[in-house]
């Protein structure tokens, strides 16, 4: 009896070990491993923003640098429309044929305070310009400076409101002129002095185009500081 107890626990604890030998090993720990793709693109990743940086800095450069340009091509339209005027007007008179012994019929620009605010105004509008001019030149070398562009608006929207001012003005003047008033007792003096009177016109023309290039101005340079 006692024999076979002891063969009956041999087996069973026979039983058990090959048992526990066979039981799955447990799990490894988790292994976080970095591959060489992976590295590979998040270099391909971070290349790709820097040129696209890049890309975009170039294009806001070239940008700047265009409108700068159009810039000074504004100026120089608006210096030679307001030049225009400011000579036209400053040269313009006309002596009528006939006179009496006390009397000279001449009209000249200065008969008319209107008129000499319109060729000073206008005269300061080119003195502006040749000033302005080196001031857009540093816009176009440094196309991020905001000083001199700030600057710039702010004295062009001042050439606006004096240019403006001087063409409106004269050209109630001289409509004055060409009409007549009889409630105040203005006469048609265009009938009598055509060639002054139309030389006038054509000054104010040139003033009116050279206040539309100022605001021109404003603007290009209001689309080049809004750019970053």
């Amino acid at each position: 009896m006692h024999s076979k107890k002891s063969g009956e626990m041999a087996i069973s604890s026979d039983a058990k070990g090959k048992a526990v030998e066979r039981a799955p090993p447990p799990p490894p720990p988790p292994v976080v491993v970095t591959t060489k793709a992976t590295k590979i693109g998040n270099i391909t990743t971070k290349a790709t923003k820097i040129r696209t940086t890049k890309a975009t800095k170039i294009r806001n450069i070239r940008g700047k640098k265009g409108l700068a340009i159009i810039d000074i091509v504004l100026r120089l339209g608006a210096g030679s429309a307001a030049l225009a005027a400011s000579y036209i007007a400053g040269n313009t008179e006309q002596i009528l044929p006939f006179f009496t012994q006390f009397f000279q019929f001449h009209a000249q620009y200065n008969d008319l305070p209107t008129f000499t605010f319109f060729v000073a105004a206008n005269a300061v509008a080119v003195g502006y310009i040749a000033i302005s001019l080196p001031f857009s030149i540093v816009c176009i070398v440094r196309p991020h400076a905001i000083g001199p562009r700030l600057l710039l608006v702010f004295l062009d929207t001042v050439m606006v409101a004096l240019v403006m001012s001087a063409a409106g003005a004269s050209t109630a003047i001289l409509y004055l002129a060409h009409n007549g008033n009889l409630n105040s007792n203005w006469l048609a003096i265009c009938m009598q002095y055509t060639d002054f009177c139309q030389a006038l016109s054509g000054a104010l023309v040139a003033s009116f185009v050279a206040a539309v290039f100022f605001m021109l101005l404003v603007v290009n340079s209001t689309f080049a500081l809004k750019r970053k």
